[in-house]
């Protein structure tokens, strides 16, 4: 083989590897653009979502879209089970994607998971009946009930009654805690759950009557008809 027709030979083999390169590069980039292009399923909110919702209630309010793959936002959730024991820490707009960056876990926020909307947490101090303190758990249900004195400075009038009902208890006082307190007549706390609106019955009762907590049945809670005792009723009504 002469100098010249192997040089031909060589020139030919390089333009034969060069054109499979160029072919290899077309047929993949063909097929990167077409996978962009397709088009997948995110979850959009229905409607504007608070920050401190939980993410059980978000998944509630979520809708599926399509939208191409180059749209979906970085962390976008694949399934509402991802955010179910999350609570949202900052508002999703309705149409938004929502996202895991949004989120964070519901057990690492302790009693400020718990709360939400018209929710409100407030301790109050009182003594261990007041409490039924070592009998309370976090959980608990409970209705505060008072005698109420009038108002009237001049009249000796009582009314008892069941103030506000189906409190959640956040926090209760620990059981250790509770035996001190009895032999030493201190007082000990409790956080409950209230709306912003029930706060206001709460705090008058707790600084001006006398009060105690009542705990709830944990399965089929119901309320009686609702009334207010005085001493008339009470001798009226006797033993019924």
């Amino acid at each position: 083989m002469t100098y010249r027709i192997r040089n031909v030979v060589i020139a030919i083999g390089l333009a034969l590897v060069a054109m499979m390169l160029t072919l290899l590069y077309v047929t993949n980039y063909r097929r990167s653009v077409q996978h962009s292009a397709g088009t997948v399923q995110v979850y959009v909110a229905g409607q504007d979502i608070p920050a401190g919702t939980a993410g059980s209630t978000v998944a509630n309010e979520l809708h599926k879209l399509s939208v191409p793959r180059t749209a979906v936002v970085p962390g976008a959730i694949s399934s509402p089970q991802q955010i179910k024991n999350e609570v949202l820490t900052a508002p999703i707009y309705s149409g938004e994607q929502v996202t895991l960056r949004r989120f964070a876990n519901a057990a690492a926020q302790g009693i400020r998971a718990q709360l939400h909307r018209d929710m409100r947490a407030i301790q109050v101090g009182g003594d261990p009946n007041q409490l039924l303190a070592g009998t309370l758990q976090a959980g608990d249900h409970v209705d505060l009930v008072a005698s109420i004195h009038h108002p009237d400075p001049t009249s000796q009038a009582v009314s008892s009654l069941i103030v506000l009902r189906d409190l959640l208890v956040l926090v209760a006082p620990t059981t250790d805690a509770a035996a001190k307190l009895s032999s030493s007549g201190a007082t000990s706390s409790v956080i409950l759950a209230v709306s912003d609106t029930q706060v206001q019955r709460f705090y008058y009762v707790v600084k001006n009557d006398d009060w105690s907590l009542e705990l709830r049945p944990v399965l089929d809670a119901v309320d009686s008809k609702g009334n207010v005792a005085t001493a008339n009723s009470v001798l009226k009504e006797g033993s019924r």
